[in-house]
């Protein structure tokens, strides 16, 4: 991770005035090149500081999540995979809620386009699909901006303590009830079926 970091910087600060640009580019380019959105935002913070670092990567990261928004619609095959890994994860009928897409954000190995994923399937309007995609950016931009350059310096104990704390977070923040549709709670099995 340090030697991503630091190719990252080099490459930003040879930017020169044009750096806030190419950064805010390259954080919405960057689920192509499979770069952890941590990575950029801790590089955020060193660049260019606790507020700026945070306004930028905020930036990058909603164009992300608009261009998320944009392509998947035209693409009902991307969807099926999302949906079924996102049952698989999450469970068949269980929808999460911005607040819990919002400590999952924080996770770093939680796919960021796959929460992005379960804020489309809960907020089907362009409209308040954005207004949740901003709300769930917002503590990853700020925390990892801030606390970046701390949080390389955890021990594992207290890496998993906070994994362990935003797992509790994500649990209380559930939705408490579950709609299930009549045919699906009774719908047969496969076995069932044949005998």
């Amino acid at each position: 991770m340090d030697e991503e970091l630091a190719l990252l910087l080099v490459m930003f600060q040879a930017g020169g005035v044009f750096t806030p640009i190419i950064f805010i580019l390259f954080h919405s380019l960057r689920q192509f090149l499979f770069i952890p959105v941590v990575i950029i935002c801790i590089a955020g913070g060193i660049l260019f500081g606790t507020v700026a670092g945070t306004i930028y990567s905020l930036i990058g990261l909603m164009i992300s999540s608009l261009l998320f928004f944009a392509l998947v619609s035209k693409f009902p095959r991307t969807q099926e995979k999302l949906s079924s890994i996102r049952k698989k994860w999450f469970g068949e009928y269980r929808n999460l809620t911005v607040s819990q897409i919002s400590i999952l954000r924080l996770v770093p190995f939680v796919h960021y386009q796959l929460l992005n994923f379960c804020l489309m399937e809960r907020h089907r309007g362009f409209k308040e699909y954005s207004k949740a995609a901003f709300i769930t950016n917002l503590p990853l931009a700020f925390f990892y901006t801030v606390f970046g350059q701390f949080i390389s310096q955890f021990t594992p104990t207290m890496i998993v303590i906070i994994l362990f704390s935003l797992s509790i977070l994500v649990y209380v923040l559930r939705e408490k009830m579950t709609i299930i549709k009549w045919r699906d709670f009774f719908k047969e099995t496969k076995l069932e079926k044949h005998g």
